[in-house]
């Protein structure tokens, strides 16, 4: 086996920094992302006058859900409208 070979087969077991970096950050987002859906869950609830002991566990997760899509959906609108306005693009004529 040559020094290549051997070199190839131990990169592999090492560790992959910007993969694990990437996860990481991913893995933050993810979690801003349920703080405030849970937040918005909350105001929700309140203009229902509801409590969440009044929902089921399973009730409460498709909730939340609902509200991180809207939360990832309003983020993705924003992105688009950013990033057409760098581009001179006038999105609203």
């Amino acid at each position: 086996m040559s020094i290549k070979d051997i070199v190839k087969s131990k990169s592999k077991e090492l560790f992959d920094y910007p993969k694990i970096k990437s996860n990481q950050l991913k893995d933050k987002i993810n979690l801003k992302i349920r703080e405030k859906a849970i937040i918005a869950t909350k105001a929700r609830l309140v203009e229902n006058h509801k409590t969440f002991d009044d929902f089921s566990d399973e009730d409460l997760e498709i909730i939340i859900a609902d509200e991180e899509r809207k939360i990832v959906d309003d983020l993705k609108t924003k992105s688009l409208v950013v990033a057409l306005a760098a581009l001179g693009i006038n999105f609203f004529v």
